[in-house]
């Protein structure tokens, strides 16, 4: 899986060393609390050491799972995703497969537009490389991956339950790049960042 850079922050394939920061990323309720229908925590290193493995396994030129790490002295601050989005149950599938952009943010490193800027980077590259459209959905209380994905000039679309059998706020984005981002242009925001069912929530 390739490697993506922005300003500050890098992002790159998961190894098996960074079992121990994703089971404490994972294992803190203010992280997952939005993430699907029933979030769950991480209780187990193992289960850190075995996501890790299917992460290393996605084959994929477009799609991915990236650690992010700051640019300047490789520190993981987070956990960003591409990938298709599962349907609801019930939900035909039909057309070309949605694909979904998602986060999470270790709570130490919130406030510092690294969500915005990691994912800037990989909608860029997404784009660079064929797809047209990338969907994010956020649990409806989740404000901020829903600021989020307004810094990235996304479209709301409103509220659906087509994915993950439950209500999200639908964005899209689409063909075009989404405008570069500052760090000077990110306020600082104290609130959960967390997957966007679907990153990401999911």
């Amino acid at each position: 899986m390739r490697t993506i850079v922005s300003d500050r922050l890098r992002l790159r394939p998961w190894q098996d060393e960074d079992a121990d920061f994703l089971f404490d990323l994972e294992s803190r309720w203010e992280v997952v609390r939005f993430v699907g229908p029933q979030p769950t925590i991480m209780n187990d290193r193992e289960r850190a050491l075995a996501s890790i493995a299917r992460r290393r396994a996605i084959d994929d030129p477009v799609h991915g799972i990236w650690a992010i790490t700051t640019a300047a002295d490789g520190r993981l601050v987070g956990n960003l995703l591409l990938k298709p989005i599962p349907l609801s149950a019930g939900e035909q599938a039909g057309g070309p497969t949605e694909v979904e952009i998602g986060w999470q943010l270790h709570p130490e490193s919130w406030g510092h537009g690294y969500a915005t800027e990691a994912a800037a980077a990989v909608l860029s590259d997404a784009f660079d490389r064929g797809l047209t459209r990338v969907i994010a959905v956020t649990h409806p209380d989740n404000r901020a991956s829903q600021a989020v994905c307004r810094r990235l000039g996304m479209t709301h679309l409103g509220r659906t339950t087509k994915y993950y059998d439950m209500p999200n706020e639908l964005f899209e984005s689409e063909t075009r790049e989404p405008q570069p981002v500052r760090p000077d242009q990110v306020r600082p925001l104290r609130a959960t960042w967390s997957k966007v069912v679907g990153a990401t929530a999911q």
